[in-house]
Protein backbone atom coordinates (compact mmCIF):
# COMPACT_ATOMS: atom_id res chain seq x y z
CA UNK A 1 0.00 0.00 0.00
CA UNK A 2 1.46 3.46 -0.90
CA UNK A 3 2.32 5.84 2.00
CA UNK A 4 0.90 9.24 1.19
CA UNK A 5 2.96 12.04 2.88
CA UNK A 6 2.26 15.95 3.45
CA UNK A 7 5.04 18.22 2.44
CA UNK A 8 5.07 18.96 6.42
CA UNK A 9 6.18 15.06 6.69
CA UNK A 10 8.68 14.51 3.73
CA UNK A 11 10.42 17.61 5.04
CA UNK A 12 10.84 16.34 8.38
CA UNK A 13 12.15 12.89 6.71
CA UNK A 14 14.25 14.43 4.42
CA UNK A 15 17.24 14.39 6.86
CA UNK A 16 17.23 11.10 7.37
CA UNK A 17 16.61 10.00 3.30
CA UNK A 18 19.36 12.74 2.67
CA UNK A 19 21.72 10.82 5.26
CA UNK A 20 20.66 7.68 3.31
CA UNK A 21 21.48 8.88 -0.55
CA UNK A 22 24.62 10.06 0.62
CA UNK A 23 25.87 6.82 1.85
CA UNK A 24 24.45 5.57 -1.03
CA UNK A 25 26.22 7.28 -4.40
CA UNK A 26 29.30 6.78 -1.58
CA UNK A 27 29.01 2.82 -1.60
CA UNK A 28 27.69 2.97 -5.54
CA UNK A 29 31.07 4.70 -6.49
CA UNK A 30 32.62 1.97 -4.55
CA UNK A 31 30.93 -0.38 -6.13
CA UNK A 32 31.81 0.55 -9.57
CA UNK A 33 35.56 1.15 -8.96
CA UNK A 34 35.41 -2.26 -7.54
CA UNK A 35 33.71 -3.72 -10.86
CA UNK A 36 36.12 -1.89 -13.44
CA UNK A 37 39.05 -3.50 -11.14
CA UNK A 38 37.52 -6.96 -11.78
CA UNK A 39 36.85 -6.52 -14.78
CA UNK A 40 40.09 -4.92 -15.73
CA UNK A 41 41.96 -7.73 -13.60
CA UNK A 42 39.56 -10.51 -15.96
CA UNK A 43 40.45 -9.20 -19.34
CA UNK A 44 44.62 -9.23 -18.02
CA UNK A 45 43.91 -12.80 -17.22
CA UNK A 46 42.46 -13.32 -20.58
CA UNK A 47 44.85 -11.83 -22.18
CA UNK A 48 47.64 -13.73 -20.20
CA UNK A 49 46.38 -17.10 -21.12
CA UNK A 50 45.67 -17.12 -17.47
CA UNK A 51 48.93 -16.81 -15.97
CA UNK A 52 49.92 -15.23 -13.14
CA UNK A 53 46.52 -15.27 -11.67
CA UNK A 54 46.72 -13.79 -8.08
CA UNK A 55 43.21 -15.30 -6.96
CA UNK A 56 43.87 -13.89 -2.97
CA UNK A 57 43.18 -9.97 -5.03
CA UNK A 58 40.55 -11.49 -7.13
CA UNK A 59 38.82 -12.59 -4.53
CA UNK A 60 39.54 -9.54 -2.60
CA UNK A 61 38.30 -7.16 -5.53
CA UNK A 62 34.76 -9.71 -6.20
CA UNK A 63 34.87 -9.72 -1.83
CA UNK A 64 34.65 -5.81 -2.06
CA UNK A 65 31.90 -5.19 -5.03
CA UNK A 66 29.72 -7.87 -3.19
CA UNK A 67 29.59 -6.17 -0.39
CA UNK A 68 29.13 -2.74 -2.01
CA UNK A 69 26.22 -4.77 -4.07
CA UNK A 70 24.88 -5.63 -0.62
CA UNK A 71 25.21 -2.43 1.25
CA UNK A 72 23.65 0.04 -1.84
CA UNK A 73 20.65 -2.28 -1.76
CA UNK A 74 20.11 -1.99 1.74
CA UNK A 75 20.43 1.54 1.59
CA UNK A 76 18.10 1.36 -0.96
CA UNK A 77 15.68 -0.60 0.55
CA UNK A 78 15.49 1.87 3.74
CA UNK A 79 14.66 4.51 1.66
CA UNK A 80 11.74 2.61 0.09
CA UNK A 81 10.97 1.72 3.56
CA UNK A 82 10.25 5.07 4.47
CA UNK A 83 7.47 5.79 1.48
CA UNK A 84 10.12 7.43 -0.39
CA UNK A 85 10.49 6.44 -4.27
CA UNK A 86 14.32 6.20 -5.72
CA UNK A 87 13.82 8.02 -9.14
CA UNK A 88 17.68 8.61 -10.26
CA UNK A 89 20.60 7.55 -7.51
CA UNK A 90 23.23 9.58 -9.86
CA UNK A 91 21.01 12.76 -9.22
CA UNK A 92 19.72 12.01 -5.76
CA UNK A 93 16.38 12.65 -7.38
CA UNK A 94 13.37 11.52 -4.93
CA UNK A 95 9.60 11.14 -4.90
CA UNK A 96 6.92 11.37 -2.11
CA UNK A 97 3.71 10.36 -2.81
CA UNK A 98 0.82 12.63 -2.22
CA UNK A 99 -2.37 13.12 -3.36
CA UNK A 100 -3.58 16.99 -4.72
CA UNK A 101 -6.99 17.07 -5.43
CA UNK A 102 -8.04 13.50 -4.92
CA UNK A 103 -5.73 11.85 -7.30
CA UNK A 104 -1.42 10.95 -6.51
CA UNK A 105 0.88 12.84 -7.26
CA UNK A 106 4.61 13.19 -5.92
CA UNK A 107 6.20 15.75 -4.02
CA UNK A 108 10.24 16.30 -5.70
CA UNK A 109 13.70 16.62 -4.58
CA UNK A 110 16.62 16.32 -5.62
CA UNK A 111 20.03 16.14 -3.63
CA UNK A 112 21.21 19.89 -3.24
CA UNK A 113 18.13 21.20 -2.41
CA UNK A 114 17.21 22.86 0.86
CA UNK A 115 13.91 21.91 1.00
CA UNK A 116 11.05 19.96 -0.80
CA UNK A 117 10.11 22.73 -3.35
CA UNK A 118 8.62 21.27 -6.04
CA UNK A 119 5.76 18.65 -6.80
CA UNK A 120 4.91 17.10 -9.98
CA UNK A 121 2.05 14.30 -11.99
CA UNK A 122 2.76 10.91 -11.82
CA UNK A 123 3.59 10.39 -15.22
CA UNK A 124 5.06 14.15 -16.12
CA UNK A 125 8.47 13.11 -14.19
CA UNK A 126 11.20 15.77 -13.01
CA UNK A 127 11.17 18.21 -16.25
CA UNK A 128 7.30 18.51 -15.45
CA UNK A 129 8.12 20.03 -11.84
CA UNK A 130 6.43 22.44 -10.62
CA UNK A 131 6.71 24.85 -8.20
CA UNK A 132 4.71 24.02 -4.74
CA UNK A 133 2.68 26.86 -4.08
CA UNK A 134 -0.07 28.12 -1.50
CA UNK A 135 -3.03 26.78 -3.45
CA UNK A 136 -0.80 23.29 -3.88
CA UNK A 137 -0.50 23.48 -0.55
CA UNK A 138 -4.12 24.04 0.47
CA UNK A 139 -5.54 21.18 -1.70
CA UNK A 140 -2.57 18.15 -0.89
CA UNK A 141 -3.09 15.73 1.67
CA UNK A 142 -1.73 12.59 2.80
CA UNK A 143 -5.18 10.64 3.32
CA UNK A 144 -7.72 9.38 1.07
CA UNK A 145 -11.39 9.93 0.95
CA UNK A 146 -13.42 7.40 1.35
Amino acid sequence: MTKYFTRDQAQRLLPKVEDAIRDALFVKADFQEADQALRSATRAILMSGGMNVNRDRLLAIRSRRDSAATKLQELLESIQEQGCIVKDLDIGLLDFPTLYRGREVYLCWRLGETGIGFWHDVDAGFPGRKPIDEEFLANHTNQTTA
